[in-house]
């Protein structure tokens, strides 16, 4: 079974999406590939243990105090390749960015490549399942462009902003 619950947050609706034991989804309301990695019936259950502990990193983040990932159980489905990319994004310093270029010299490197396409990494990146917790938004385009972000670029800049000044 799979389980949502509905967290408000500055930047509007969140749904929370769980296998019951780890965090497999985090969207921003309208995002693009909106429960995509989802193919089961959803239930709501706002008393999941998972659920309690993502509301807790979430307020914490948007306290602007800096929570850690490895403080919550997430599950990414996806490609190798995109769970890749999507780990890589995990070990984004709070408030810094990072070039889609970047990541895919970072992946190329992984793979034993002499390159990566930076339009690969943007697919991988676009389609990450859980927003805001895996930083999706501190990846920008050459000279720090704000560019690419399924929950929208309105949003994606909020983010930057307020991580750049809680920093």
């Amino acid at each position: 079974m799979i389980y949502y619950k509905e967290y408000k947050s500055p930047i509007g609706k969140l749904t929370l999406v769980s296998d019951g034991t780890y965090l497999i989804g985090l969207y921003i309301d309208d995002q693009k590939y909106f429960l995509e990695n989802i193919n089961e019936v959803m239930q709501r259950n706002d008393n999941l243990k998972v659920f309690k502990n993502t509301e807790d990193w979430l307020d914490k983040y948007f306290a602007g105090l800096k929570p850690d990932i490895k403080d919550l159980k997430l599950k990414l489905k996806g490609s190798d390749f995109r769970i890749m990319v999507w780990q890589i994004l995990e070990s984004i310093p709070y408030g810094e960015v990072i070039t889609y270029g970047e990541i895919a010299k970072k992946v190329a490197k992984i793979m034993g490549k002499s390159k990566m396409s930076s339009q690969a990494i943007g697919g991988a990146v676009s389609h990450n399942p859980i927003s805001i917790i895996i930083p999706c938004h501190r990846v920008v385009g050459v000279n720090n462009a704000l560019v690419g972000y399924a929950g929208g670029l309105d949003i994606k800049k909020k983010l930057l902003d307020f991580e750049k000044n809680t920093k």
